[in-house]
């Protein structure tokens, strides 16, 4: 089954699109990666996300045009990487952008992702497969992160705990631990307050602090890193999520209005607090080994600092060297799996990962070309996904 995954991560940068095909024998399912993709997102398209993402009201019209445009983006994108590849999907799975995911007294009331899938199933004739985090919330999840079952299936038995790391707009980690059930939860901010500040520092330039540039001009403000420690989520118990709901620019202000430093040494002070609250989860856990992906791995300054406060006693890698899959199509072949376990009947979800009272069969469909004729389900999911 040839399954095409697209996601839209908290950094709002883009889509990463990733069309992989699936092999089923027994107890494993294999993947085989035939082509992958990012896609920018235009300057307008981008400024009227990262708009959704910030605290302040805005009008109904505004969430309505980025769903359509965003849906548009999206159809166009793999239109294009399918004519190139040469292949035919099965299926489509889009996770969209998210631009809510509400939490109250650490339980999330609502999700909410743009990027229209009708437009994806009208410019490919391929069935969608999209709202894939909101039966999980439904079942008393946390809808988030859900790549868990991905990290699960990929590692398998270990020896010892490790960690896989995701290191987009915010920071999630799924810990494996031998005779254990795996834990998955959001650990805080990764790039989301790195790129407000990359921003604001070069005018809009740069939407991101290239290679740590920035960061590694200023100095670490110990007095503004306390107190952005002490923010009560990160004591919070997993499993647990949160989003730009909390991390955005309004909250980023409260803390620099109480501290006079320069911008290149804010900038430095969250690359830190996203080092430090990151490593403390993993080390909370036990991790002995970190397998880190997202855009965050591009940032050499940032991906020091986590080994740095990770300690010697810890190996910090990268699923491009640890497993050959590259660090920026990992959450869309993410979506590529959740797509072939909905196909099949199978739930997505588990409650160590999420915190939901059960698994849940993710997702909506909308119909392509042809009437929705789905297989009979599968009595029991793969415990291993093998990559090739």
């Amino acid at each position: 089954m040839i399954i095409a995954g697209l996601m839209t991560g908290t950094s709002a940068d883009g889509i990463d699109l990733v069309i992989a095909e699936f092999t089923h024998s027994g107890d494993t399912l294999e993947a085989r990666v035939l082509a992958e993709r990012e896609v920018p997102f235009d300057r307008a398209l981008r400024a009227d996300i990262l708009r959704l993402l910030e605290p302040d009201d805005v009008p109904l019209s505004l969430v309505s045009s980025v769903d359509a445009r965003l849906g548009r983006c999206c159809a166009e994108s793999l239109r294009d990487l399918i004519a190139d590849a040469g292949v035919t999907c099965d299926l489509v799975v889009s996770h969209g952008q998210t631009v809510r995911h509400d939490v109250a007294d650490g339980m999330v009331t609502s999700t909410l992702q743009l990027g229209q899938p009708a437009w994806i199933a009208e410019r490919t004739g391929t069935p969608v497969l999209s709202d894939v985090r909101a039966r999980d919330i439904a079942a008393g999840g946390q809808g988030a992160p859900l790549v868990g079952m991905l990290d699960r299936m990929l590692i398998g038995a270990v020896d010892t705990p490790v960690a896989m790391l995701n290191l987009g707009g915010i920071a999630n980690i799924t810990v494996i631990s031998p005779n254990l059930a795996p834990v998955a939860f959001d650990t805080g901010p990764a790039n989301a307050l790195i790129d407000i500040l990359a921003r604001r520092i070069t005018d809009d330039a740069l939407h991101y602090d290239r290679d740590g540039a920035l960061a590694a001009q200023g100095a670490i403000d110990a007095a503004l890193l306390d107190e952005m420690l002490a923010e009560p989520y990160y004591a919070r118990p997993a499993p647990k999520s949160t989003g730009k709901e909390l991390f955005h620019s309004t909250y980023l202000d409260g803390f620099l209005a109480r501290h006079d430093i320069a911008p290149r040494d804010a900038l430095a002070t969250v690359t830190e607090l996203t080092a430090r609250t990151v490593a403390e989860a993993c080390t909370r856990f036990g991790a002995r080994t970190v397998i880190a992906a997202g855009g965050g791995t591009r940032n050499p300054v940032l991906m020091d600092r986590i080994d740095t406060a990770l300690g010697t006693d810890v190996t910090l890698t990268t699923t491009d060297l640890a497993l050959g899959l590259s660090e920026g199509s990992k959450e869309a072949l993410l979506m590529a799996l959740i797509g072939w376990l909905s196909w099949h009947g199978l739930a997505g979800t588990e409650p160590s990962l999420t915190g939901a009272t059960r698994p849940t069969i993710a997702g909506r469909l909308s119909p392509g070309a042809a009437p929705l004729t789905l297989p009979m389900p599968l009595s029991e999911r793969p415990s291993r996904l093998r990559l090739r």
